[in-house]
């Protein structure tokens, strides 16, 4: 039981830093994602889309601890579902993964822009607003759709196994559908990426990864309910 109570705080401090890692990054790559991109290096903010880009790494990190712990707790109740999870949650850090290759790809060019070492500056801006483009759609694809599919598998187990209070879990299932819907309707073009229609969206499965985190570091897994699991599912 101690390590489970361990493990179980270690899974909410993941769910806490991919939080804060994801808002740092988000900020953080403001000036390779604005119109003048070119200019980042110029204006001084190498550093500053660098601090993202180390935040979007720790943010794959947890994503990928957060699946890696929390499997062997849910395949007790469901083993081809809590795979799913699984597959969905590294497809999700996949996804955030490309993403910060294309924001590199501004960054170089970006470099090179400052040091004159463009040969060609022809073509330089619609090479940066593809990329840039390229970064929305991982954006979209990873943090929204794959989120709100890996986030309702899991909660769904919650409720089911009952290792987390089930009005918990299923407030879990009602964010991730709601940032599911995000992505589709950016995906479709209703919203876009910073709107406030998509923030009101998606911010519920935020507080929602929140509140679970502080639940998991203060209390812990259910105990009678783990310990029916262990008794009828062993590993």
């Amino acid at each position: 039981m101690k390590q489970d109570r361990r493990n179980a705080i270690i899974i909410g401090i993941f769910y806490i830093v991919a939080a804060v890692t994801s808002i740092i990054a988000v900020i953080s790559y403001g000036p390779v994602l604005s119109e003048e991109w070119y200019m980042s290096v110029v204006h001084g903010f190498k550093h500053k889309v660098l601090l993202g880009v180390s935040n979007d790494l720790m943010l794959i990190v947890t994503a990928v601890g957060t699946a890696v712990m929390l499997f062997p707790y849910l395949r007790r109740w469901n083993e081809q579902i809590a795979l799913g999870y699984l597959c969905f949650r590294f497809m999700e850090a996949v996804l955030i993964a490309i993403g910060v290759v294309s924001i590199l790809g501004l960054l170089q060019l970006s470099i090179h822009y400052a040091a004159g070492g463009l040969a060609n500056q022809d073509n330089l801006r619609e090479i940066g607003y593809t990329l840039q483009a390229f970064h929305r759609w991982t954006s979209m694809l990873g943090p929204n759709l794959m989120l709100g599919l890996n986030t309702a598998l899991y909660s769904y187990l919650f409720y089911r196994s009952g290792l987390v209070p089930r009005l918990l879990a299923q407030f879990g299932i009602i964010t991730a559908g709601l940032v599911f819907l995000a992505g589709m309707l950016e995906m479709f073009g209703i919203v876009e990426p910073l709107s406030a229609t998509k923030g009101v969206l998606a911010l519920p499965v935020g507080v929602y990864e929140m509140s679970l985190a502080v639940w998991l570091i203060t209390k812990g897994f259910h105990k009678q309910n783990l310990e029916r699991l262990r008794e009828n599912r062993k590993f």
